[in-house]
């Protein structure tokens, strides 16, 4: 089966908390160890475009497509949502956080 490469957009809210995930990793861990972890989220998301079938379906958004998927990393769930047209990178949200803002992904629309 070939995969499909398909265009990836983020969404406004995986932008701003990318951005206070960074902020935090800087006061807590360090600066190297911020952009470390910064950049391994980056590099996952800008490979969705040919791997967005590699990672499971997110139980906590379940279809009948399974369009909604999940990247499970250290601290954080990468919520992204596969279209006909494109991958859509709708937040990135600790994995402690209640099923219901990760239900909240559902709704954001780009």
């Amino acid at each position: 089966m070939v995969i499909q490469s398909k265009k990836v957009i983020t969404s406004e809210y995986y932008e701003k908390h990318l951005i206070e995930i960074l902020k935090y990793g800087i006061e807590t861990f360090g600066y190297a160890q911020a952009c470390k972890y910064f950049n391994i989220i980056s590099q996952l998301v800008e490979k969705l475009d040919n791997s967005y079938t590699h990672y499971p379906e997110c139980r906590h958004l379940a279809t009948k497509s399974r369009m909604y998927r999940n990247i499970i990393l250290d601290a954080h769930l990468i919520i992204y949502r596969i279209t006909d047209i494109c991958i859509e990178v709708l937040d990135i949200i600790h994995s402690a956080s209640s099923i219901g803002k990760i239900r909240g992904a559902r709704k954001i629309h780009l």
